[in-house]
């Protein structure tokens, strides 16, 4: 087919069900799938080596003549179809994680999409439920197509040998259910083929030659089919852990119909509780739908990102794992969810953090500790140990190496997290619930926290390992952490705060050092930290936004001015884009940028 070795990043649609998610190239090839939830191994990442990675590929055989494709998410959704058109025919795929709320009477048995995680009883902080499925349905709405299907996965980030079994037969009208076996030392996976037809009698089932094959540098065989659809005639591969069965050939149909009726439902549902009405509303609906695949349902942590190891620039080294829960990443996101008319998703990450986050809810911890109150992430369960490996098997994204699972970054310092974490818990106390006694107590001890460091030196937002300085993002956001200690006492009044005019003493000399020490007169602008006055640094644009100025502050209006220009005029915009700051100036010690 002559396809690149590797696609474009942007190239690639999202799908999921808030355990895990797979990424899907505009050709219909799925490169990227960790299994059974987001941090959990691969078992296909062609993304990030087109050789060992494994991958489930669908496309054109190499007889069909220009097909063209197109992809697109369906309305208020996050089902992806792909469409290939030419002059013989128009086929389709949907892709897609089953998701429904209702508990059927079979789906403790069979593959449903609806989570168990919450029922009294279980365990969510643990993964073993492995109840997600990935369902990819190709039908023919107009003409005939041939198509060729590969699935090679590539077990525990294609470290691990497979054994592949299967009775696989070519007459699909025959043998309309069948199944492919992959077991691995650690995982196992199947498949489940579905030849369908709208008239079976009239239409007939689609034509198929499926065989296992080996391939040259993956560890195990894999299903290789070609398929011939006529119009009316339907293909579904169903792809989950033999933990969940699925129903026979004969009630199958109505099975996976109700399945995808069933997604649809739960998404089209979802989006409909978006309360903005402004310009560009399916924009900000799409980035919502984005953003809740993001969360992980059993214990409403919200990962930074589905991928590790995808480069900051192809052929560097700056190849870090996103599969997270920043502390200051979510706080932006709870803050989107909150403006837009999603409590809930704010409230299952509110309680997360103070059931498994707060590591001192319950005492007092020293400022000279040289342990933070909060790690700035942990994992979707809540654990702060995340060791940094290198799998030196993989090439990477393009031959960019190295290739890292886990983050090192872990207990980096980082003040600025309790200002975003300070600032959520106030907007949920006002767009959600009320906070309770106990989650105040913590919040009081984390104030009285920042109280003791805040005159330190740390990395801030964009995780220098260059020298620790006096940031000045990070001195806002300590002063944005006091501030809202100071405001949720005053607006819940019956909550004991003996501190609370400490906080306001300390608050207000933070405000006068940061306006002091922190804006460069000469220069006009604010400075990246104290340490360096003539640096720029975009974070300062937070500022307005969490009211620690006016947004017509002559102070914050001179340093917009400046950040505005071009970087030959010491600026930071560039080709309607924003530099972080100039690292050529600025002391990040080739920095790691994790933001």
């Amino acid at each position: 087919m002559g396809e690149p070795a590797y696609n474009a990043i942007e190239d690639y649609g999202l799908i999921g069900d808030m355990h895990t998610c797979a990424l899907i190239s505009k050709a219909g090839s799925l490169d990227y799938m960790c299994w059974p939830v987001f941090d959990s191994p691969t078992v296909f990442c062609r993304l990030l080596d087109d050789k060992k990675g494994g991958f489930f590929s669908v496309q054109p055989y190499k007889t069909v003549v220009d097909a063209h494709s197109k992809q697109r998410y369906l309305p208020y959704s996050n089902l992806l179809e792909t469409r290939w058109t030419n002059e013989d025919g128009v086929a389709t795929l949907l892709d897609y994680f089953p998701v429904t709320p209702k508990k059927g009477a079979q789906s403790s048995r069979l593959l449903s999409g609806y989570c168990p995680c919450n029922e009294p009883g279980t365990n969510r902080f643990k993964s073993g439920l492995q109840h997600s499925g990935l369902i990819r349905k190709l039908e023919c709405s107009r003409g005939s197509m041939e198509l060729q299907v590969e699935v090679f996965p590539a077990f525990n980030y294609a470290r691990e040998s497979h054994n592949t079994r299967a009775k696989l037969e070519d007459d699909m009208s025959m043998h309309r259910l069948q199944t492919v076996h992959f077991e691995s030392e650690s995982e196992r996976l199947q498949l489940e083929i579905f030849a369908d037809s709208r008239e079976p009698d009239k239409l007939g089932f689609p034509s198929a030659s499926l065989k296992l094959e080996e391939r040259e540098g993956l560890r195990g065989r894999g299903l290789v089919a070609w398929i011939r659809l006529s119009e009316g005639q339907t293909i579904h591969l169903v792809l989950h852990s033999p933990e969940k069965a699925v129903p026979s050939s004969a009630t199958m149909s109505a099975y996976l119909l109700k399945m995808e009726e069933e997604t649809s439902d739960y998404w089209t549902d979802w989006t409909r509780k978006c309360s903005f009405r402004g310009h560009y509303r399916e924009t900000v609906e799409r980035s919502l739908l984005i953003l809740k695949l993001l969360t992980y349902k059993p214990t409403g942590a919200i990962i930074a990102a589905p991928t590790f190891s995808l480069p900051e620039n192809v052929g560097g080294s700056r190849n870090w794992d996103y599969r997270y829960s920043w502390v200051r990443d979510t706080a932006f996101t709870l803050y989107v969810f909150l403006k837009m008319g999603y409590s809930q998703e704010a409230e299952a990450y509110v309680n997360f953090i103070f059931e498994r986050v707060f590591p001192h809810a319950s005492q007092d911890l020293d400022p000279n500790n040289k342990r933070p109150f909060l790690p700035l992430m942990f994992t979707i369960r809540g654990e702060y140990d995340i060791p940094e490996v290198e799998l030196t098997h993989l090439d990477g994204y393009k031959g960019s190496k190295p290739v890292r699972i886990g983050n090192a970054a872990v207990f980096h310092t980082q003040l600025d997290i309790y200002g975003e974490l300070l600032d959520s818990i106030y907007l949920y106390n006002k767009h959600g619930n009320p906070i309770t006694y106990d989650q105040w107590n913590s919040i009081r001890r984390m104030i009285n926290y920042v109280l003791g460091v805040r005159n330190r030196k740390d990395m801030s937002i964009w995780e220098s390992r260059g020298q620790i300085q006096n940031f000045i993002y990070s001195k806002i956001m300590m002063w944005v952490a006091l501030d809202r200690g100071v405001r949720l006492a005053e607006k819940r009044a019956s909550l004991p705060c003996p501190d609370r005019f400490e906080w306001i003493r300390v608050r207000d000399e933070m405000y006068d050092e940061i306006m002091t020490k922190g804006y460069n007169e000469e220069r006009g602008h604010f400075s990246q930290s104290y340490e360096s006055p003539e640096v720029l640094d975009a974070s300062i644009l937070i500022a307005p936004l969490v009211f620690f100025v006016a947004p017509n502050d002559p102070r914050f209006i001179s340093t917009l001015q400046r950040i505005l220009q071009s970087p030959e005029k010491e600026g930071l915009c560039s080709a309607k884009m924003v530099f972080r700051y100039d690292h050529e100036k600025a002391n990040d010690g080739r920095c790691i940028l994790c933001s």
